[in-house]
């Protein structure tokens, strides 16, 4: 068994195919001072020929994995266009009188090394863009054939070093069983794209490995745990093979409950909400019969290209969304950057803890004019849909009356101007910092609604970066202290008489369920995929008996009693509901 780093989930078993590295033949001697101007006119049409081609690219995409993800190929095209990097492949042909593909190679070098550098898991990502540029451009130069796949119809698990997008934008996933890589994070955008073309994707095996995988070998990946096991045995595979069809029997009884409402056996009906970035998302959402958006992450807008997204471009996006939610609700958080989301066109200085600098509404407050130019986009399509604006990160009152200044100015504008919008548009805040729970009480009077971040919960009051492996094991959702948390964030809001929904990791763990019951939560938001299995948990359990519970679990002095609680009352369960014995919506 080898553990990798799940990034797309599903299982995949089969044989596998090796993807070379690139490898180029450069040429060793120098040019002539008269070769210049034909050196330059190569790499223009190189760089000319490589646009029109990631142009197709990104279209050919587009019909595959959604608009938003498609955004991918505008980071590359911004690499063909950015001046430090044609500055010097431009300065090596002039200076040192090397051929076009030498200077595009010692550029691709000297930029990859660079960020491979930095302790920053964002830059490492985006030099594997630079390589994945900058190999294109190579091959265009050198008149080289793309690396391609097997031709047969044969699936197969494809293993490589690493695998960029634009290999990946080349792949049939009908062919495709899954993917393994040795380098790479769940964050990459081949991850991005893994996850939105329903691959499964195992990535980071690199120091993992005690043999070489070679074409041709057995193998069998989990893309949800990252486990990977080379030539198992016949007992191994039909292990995993029943893990497959117990998935595909699984997905299949979840589709008959799609039409019911979510509500417990004695009443208590709670909205089940969906995270998206993209629409692609939300269609899988609306499938899952999702009862609205609880957190639409705006960050992709602004991602993956050169320059900030204009107000028309905003709206149109949050538009679409509103009306393909029919009414539904759409909870829009404004912009959080910083941490370990960074744009390339914007400053962001080195800091010593970035998730505990310069981020999220902290940028949005210094930074007005973005900010408002994403409040009025937000407003305008309030018009077309149940829209809501949540701030992220807050930590005061101040914050919320700055930001709702802004928001006020926004809206003035927009009278101005006149547009349409929602002029009883609500609009709340994420409660994911101690400090916010603590003054829980003062900010549900500022607001309209409260939505816990989970996530950022569970890292700030444990003091635990859940993305260090020396502590991760620290990241401890079920500790005391976090159940405390919840307890006084919800009671703050009840005693106000405001909405209070839940949008982090815990909102779609089937674990957690009975505490948010046991709570009363209004709203619990999560991935798409885990809407379905939550409702059928739901539709099982009683909201009285996790009251009950959830009073033993308070005078629990440990986590691993609240876990071996928490077992012991879901094994007390169906393993699944009657579809017959439930209400449809």
């Amino acid at each position: 068994m080898i553990q990798g780093i799940g990034a797309s989930p599903g299982i995949a078993i089969g044989k596998t195919f090796v993807l070379p590295n690139w490898e180029w033949d450069l040429p060793e001697q120098k040019i002539d001072v008269g070769d210049l101007a034909r050196e330059f006119e190569r790499l223009y049409e190189g760089i000319r020929t490589s646009k029109v081609e990631i142009e197709q690219m990104k279209d050919e995409l587009r019909e595959v994995v959604g608009t938003e993800e498609s955004y991918i190929f505008d980071a590359h095209l911004a690499i063909l266009e950015d001046p430090v990097f044609m500055n010097e492949i431009q300065g090596i042909i002039q200076r040192q009188y090397k051929a076009a593909e030498v200077a595009v190679k010692e550029a691709i070098d000297h930029f990859v090394t660079m960020f491979d550098l930095l302790d920053d898991e964002y830059m490492k990502e985006r030099a594997l863009d630079i390589k994945d540029v900058g190999n294109r451009l190579l091959k265009h130069l050198l008149g080289a054939p793309e690396i391609t796949l097997p031709s047969d119809t044969q699936p197969f698990i494809l293993v490589a070093k690493e695998l960029s997008p634009s290999q990946l934008a080349h792949l049939n996933p009908s062919h495709v069983l899954g993917i393994a890589t040795l380098v790479g994070s769940t964050t990459s955008h081949s991850s991005i794209m893994a996850r939105a073309l329903g691959i499964p994707l195992v990535v980071g095996l690199d120091t993992k490995l005690e043999v070489a995988i070679e074409t041709g070998d057995m193998l069998i990946i989990d893309g949800t745990t990252g486990i990977v096991h080379l030539e198992p045995e016949e007992e191994l595979i039909d292990q995993y093979a029943a893990q497959q069809e117990h998935q595909r029997e699984a997905s299949q009884r979840l589709k008959g409950i799609v039409s019911f409402q979510p509500v417990t056996q004695d009443g208590k009906e709670i909205e089940l909400g969906a995270n998206i970035s993209s629409l692609k998302e939300l269609d899988v959402a609306l499938a899952s019969g999702t009862n609205g958006v609880g957190l639409f992450r705006t960050e992709f807008i602004y991602m993956d290209r050169n320059r900030l997204p204009k107000e028309e471009e905003q709206f149109e996006v949050y538009r679409n969304v509103a009306e393909k939610l029919s009414g539904r609700p759409l909870i829009i958080r404004t912009l959080d950057i910083g941490g370990d989301k960074k744009l390339d066109y914007f400053e962001h200085r080195e800091e010593e803890n970035p998730f505990l600098g310069y981020r999220a509404i902290r940028v949005c407050l210094d930074k007005t004019d973005l900010f408002k130019t994403q409040l009025k986009a937000i407003l305008r399509a309030s018009a077309f849909g149940k829209v809501k604006i949540m701030y992220p990160l807050i930590s005061s009152v101040e914050e919320v009356q700055a930001a709702n200044r802004v928001l006020s100015e926004a809206k003035q504008e927009l009278e101005e101007e006149g547009r349409a919008y929602d002029r009883q548009i609500e609009v709340g805040i994420m409660i994911e910092l101690p400090a916010a729970v603590m003054i829980a009480n003062l900010l549900a009077g500022e607001v309209d609604f409260f939505s816990i971040g989970t996530n950022d919960l569970v890292q700030f009051t444990l003091a635990v970066d859940r993305m260090n492996d020396q502590i991760s094991h620290l990241y401890e959702p079920f500790h005391p202290a976090v159940l405390r948390m919840l307890k006084m964030t919800v009671e703050a809001a009840k005693e106000a008489g405001i909405h209070v929904g839940v949008c982090g990791e815990m909102a779609g763990d089937l674990r957690a369920l009975p505490i948010w019951l046991a709570l009363d939560v209004d709203e619990l938001s999560m991935s798409a995929h885990a809407i379905l299995p939550i409702k059928e948990r739901l539709l099982c359990l009683k909201q009285q008996d996790s009251r009950s519970l959830f009073q033993e679990l308070l005078t629990c002095r440990t986590s691993l009693r609240i876990h071996e609680m928490l077992a012991a009352f879901d094994n007390g369960l169906p393993a699944g509901g009657n579809p017959d014995s439930f209400q449809a919506m």
